[in-house]
């Protein structure tokens, strides 16, 4: 039987110079065994206020009410990596979610909306705090997975394929309760923090576990990258989103990444240095991101033709 809800982690010591180094180390034993067991994880006294996270939430609600005249006024442009802007759910699915995308501020790409006029700022404000908590998490991880110091960092120097989606999902209706078919995210280390309507659950053991929605919070979870680094020792969280009848459910997602460009395979620490066989073929980053995206604006007819990091495991 599964958990009833997933680890929280205070991660107050590691913002203290004189923090105790005996709550720093049950920090790292506790995201190490939720890596290893849920790939899910929330964190508190991260550094990013909770009335910094209640505004961003307000202000997309106050965007994504307006009419769609005004908010495809913010549709992307061409040529950027990702979407930049305002677009709706692959399918165009009048009744399913719509999404914010931005990308690292000062990209010529973004495309930000005029109104509300905090909005963009405040957005920029928390993309710079989740990059801060990002690294900060990278380095937990690394200490987590016995790497020499500054390895993940070393190999994740480039932060221009970040990026953050404010999402908002719609009530579900009579046929339909799904939000986000279950999945697991391509990046590295996703964080999310949600309104109070709930309906993000992770899958344990075959069981779904709601991540009840708790003030101040952000949800971590491990994604794909960092199950292949790590030769699958920790785990790329299943996960879907729920909806709710009567109310639409607001939401942020940040995405740290990865750029492009690099090569993505099992380290040597978990495979040839611990006589352990690789459990995934090496890929560029870029082009496993660009069969992910086929998956959305042209869905395979079959289930099973959906492109997961399985694409790229070594049978045994």
């Amino acid at each position: 039987m599964a958990s009833s809800s997933i680890p929280t982690v205070d991660l107050s010591p590691f913002f203290n110079e004189e923090g105790d180094e005996h709550w720093r180390r049950k920090a790292i034993e506790t995201i190490a065994r939720a890596c290893a067991e849920y790939g899910f994880f929330q964190i508190m006294n991260h550094g990013m206020s909770s009335d910094m996270m209640n505004k961003a939430l307000q202000l997309s609600k106050t965007f994504f009410q307006y009419p769609p005249e005004e908010k495809l006024k913010s549709s992307p442009g061409s040529g950027a990596p990702l979407p930049a802007g305002y677009s709706k759910h692959p399918d165009h699915s009048p009744d399913k979610n719509e999404y914010l995308v931005v990308l690292p501020p000062g990209s010529s790409f973004n495309v930000y909306p005029e109104n509300p006029p905090e909005l963009r700022s405040v957005i920029e404000e928390v993309f710079s705090h989740l990059v801060r908590i990002g690294s900060l998490l990278e380095s937990i991880i690394n200490d987590c997975l016995g790497l020499p110091p500054n390895f993940l960092k070393e190999y994740n120097h480039d932060r221009s394929w970040d990026f953050i989606t404010a999402l908002r999902y719609f009530p579900a209706t009579e046929r339909d309760t799904n939000g986000i078919t279950e999945h697991e995210d391509g990046n590295c280390i996703t964080f999310v923090f949600q309104d109070e309507v709930g309906g993000l659950e992770v899958r344990k053991d075959w069981e779904w576990i709601p991540v009840v929605p708790a003030e101040g919070k952000i949800v971590v979870n491990i994604a794909d990258v960092i199950q292949v680094l790590s030769n699958k020792k920790f785990k790329s969280a299943t996960h879907r989103v729920v909806r709710s009848k009567g109310r639409s459910r607001y939401s942020f997602a940040f995405f740290y990444n990865l750029h492009g460009d690099k090569w993505v395979e099992p380290l040597s620490q978990f495979t040839t240095e611990i006589g352990e066989s690789p459990k995934y073929r090496g890929f560029l980053y870029k082009e496993y991101q660009q069969l992910r995206v086929r998956n959305k604006t042209h869905p395979p007819s079959r289930p099973e033709d959906v492109i997961h990091i399985t694409h790229y495991a070594i049978e045994t």
